[in-house]
């Protein structure tokens, strides 16, 4: 089994938290609203010293001689979020940015917020702004780009991703993780033999690395070509991560394309207890069909259906049972 997208939320938590460490926050005051940055300090250190009603009273002050400062509004957020007040919080993280269009944190605490209340096209889009703002602010720094290909891949924006992902080899040609996404970008796009090349380089920079392996043997195996490569492959990969359900699945396939379906049905049995995937239930109903069992075969088939419905060549194989079973 090729690459895929699991557990996107996690990922996008996760690079949100790198992103909010990047530091790209700016205090400025202007030097005749002292008043103002006297509360906003004293505000600071009762949230620092956990007196957060203190705190929103002191920004609250700040905020009356200095209602545009995106910092203030940002930080009453923050007290706000201490409080557990997110309609509060996110009303001052929308005034953030109105009044700092380049900031970074504020869209990326909204990301955050929405992504907690399951609200995920706000958070996407928060997320985006955040992305894109801290490129202009760092453009030499991959992470962002990486962070931002990752989110037009999910979205299934192939070309943006690729731009995202082609800037970073500009950046560093050696960087494995663009090859390898721009192969997996290439495989998605139907361009394979695009997508080989980069999980070539991939091997050439790091043999050991897991994924290339898997994929580029799981093409050769699809491909039904070079499956003495594709083995020796997708087993290094499993040597690194044995319990990875994508690679047994490969395994398992491999193991079909040469004939011994025993083997194929053992692996692919094995790899559907890790991953509930349509593409490892179509692997499945085909390997039983082979072995006769026509009534697995279907079974088997049915289930990808119900978790890809989209899949006009397995409905194909469940009509033409009709033909083969007694």
């Amino acid at each position: 089994m090729g690459f895929c997208l699991r557990k996107y939320k996690e990922v996008i938590l996760l690079c949100l938290f790198v992103l909010l460490s990047l530091n790209v926050k700016a205090y400025a005051f202007e030097k005749k609203l002292s008043r103002s940055l006297s509360h906003y300090i004293k505000g600071s250190f009762a949230e620092k010293s956990g007196e957060i009603d203190e705190s929103i009273r002191e920004y609250k002050r700040a905020l009356k001689t200095d209602y545009n400062n995106s910092v203030i509004h940002s930080d009453l957020a923050s007290s706000y979020l201490k409080k557990n007040n997110i309609t509060k919080a996110i009303r001052e993280l929308n005034l953030a940015v109105k009044f700092d269009p380049a900031a970074v944190e504020p869209h990326a605490i909204l990301a955050l917020l929405y992504f907690a209340q399951d609200k995920f096209q706000e958070a996407g889009r928060e997320y985006e702004i955040a992305l894109k703002k801290a490129s202009e602010q760092e453009p030499k720094n991959a992470e962002i780009y990486k962070s931002l290909g990752l989110f037009y891949l999910k979205q299934r924006r192939f070309q943006a991703a690729e731009n995202a992902y082609r800037f970073i080899l500009e950046i560093s040609s050696f960087d494995t993780d663009a090859h390898f996404y721009l192969g997996s970008i290439y495989e998605e796009t139907s361009r394979r033999p695009e997508a080989v090349e980069e999980f070539k380089k991939v091997l050439e920079i790091k043999p050991d690395h897991a994924e290339a392996l898997n994929y580029l043997g799981y093409i050769y195996v699809q491909e039904n070509r070079q499956l003495d490569q594709a083995e020796i492959m997708i087993k290094k990969a499993l040597q690194i991560d044995p319990d990875n359900g994508a690679y047994i699945d490969s395994l398992g396939w491999l193991y079909f394309k040469q004939g011994n379906f025993i083997d194929a049905l053992a692996q692919l049995r094995r790899a559907i207890t890790l991953i509930f995937d349509p593409v490892i239930f179509d692997h499945l109903g085909d390997c039983l069909f082979k072995l006769n069992d026509f009534d697995g075969a279907k079974a088997n088939w049915q289930n990808s259906l119900k978790l890809n419905p989209f899949q006009d060549s397995v409905k194909e194989k469940i009509k033409g049972l009709n033909n083969v079973k007694p």
